[in-house]
């Protein structure tokens, strides 16, 4: 490709990418106005039977989402395997490179609940869906982890980034426990998620019109399961949840390098 060629293909995946800001934005708009039973008290949200609809309806508009992006050139990605994802009593670990991973995951992971950050409930277009779907705000607190676990032991699935918030420019990955404390207090099984983008987009405090000259490509891969019952056997829990912990960790670091 010739440097004409290529600058023209930058300035038009520039504008597939602002394009997609512009659709998740009319997409957020859309999802206040079908989430209003849930939102207004003509459905009741706190009942889990809701929140799978509210979360189907989450999950059909982001796939439809991500298939515009994906149809205008803006990014390209791979998801196989999905459908070992949403299990009863499942905790699914995933590293967070991207302002997307979200989107991806949910759209994919059916009917998942998810940790989510605090701030998030004072963003216009993502409050409904979290309040509607009954995810989990992470306020820091001991009861997000009993929320996490009642999920689990209701039949739901979890989805969380012990990361907490997207990776560094460092690309150092770096768990927080809560993942693994949530886990072994509640889970059937454990199933790492690893995502790989290249070249990285959507980084923190990265601005939105800073878009890589290659095209954004996504790999998800699923790992194999892991049962928490070999982590807790003849362990006291913090120590479980610390060994736990790290071997994630070193995990998902060896995974990201291959």
């Amino acid at each position: 490709m010739n440097r004409v060629s290529a600058y023209l293909w930058h300035k038009w995946r520039w504008l597939a990418i602002a394009s997609g800001y512009v659709v998740f934005g009319l997409f957020g708009i859309t999802l206040k106005i079908v989430l209003l039973p849930f939102t207004s008290g003509l459905l009741d949200p706190s009942l889990l039977a809701n929140q799978r609809r509210a979360r189907s309806i989450i999950q059909f508009l982001w796939r439809q989402f991500l298939r515009y992006v994906r149809l205008v050139g803006g990014l390209d990605y791979r998801f196989a395997g999905h459908d070992r994802l949403g299990r009863p009593g499942q905790v699914i670990i995933a590293n967070h490179p991207s302002l997307l991973d979200v989107v991806f995951m949910l759209a994919h992971a059916r009917q998942a609940n998810c940790i989510v950050k605090q701030g998030l409930l004072g963003n216009p277009f993502l409050n409904s869906a979290i309040r509607a779907c009954g995810f989990i705000p992470n306020d820091g607190s001991a009861q997000v982890i009993d929320h996490a676990v009642g999920a689990l032991q209701s039949g739901q699935s979890v989805l969380i980034f012990p990361e907490g918030t997207r990776t560094g420019d460092d690309n150092i990955i770096r768990f927080h426990r809560g993942a693994c404390a949530i886990a072994l207090r509640g889970a059937a099984v454990i199933t790492p998620v690893i995502i790989r983008m290249h070249p990285r987009c959507f980084k923190r405090n990265q601005p939105w019109y800073h878009i890589p000259h290659e095209k954004v490509n996504y790999e998800f891969i699923i790992g194999d399961d892991i049962d928490p019952a070999h982590w807790k056997s003849g362990k006291h829990m913090p120590a479980a949840t610390r060994q736990l912990n790290a071997y994630l960790q070193t995990y998902f670091e060896r995974e990201l390098q291959k």
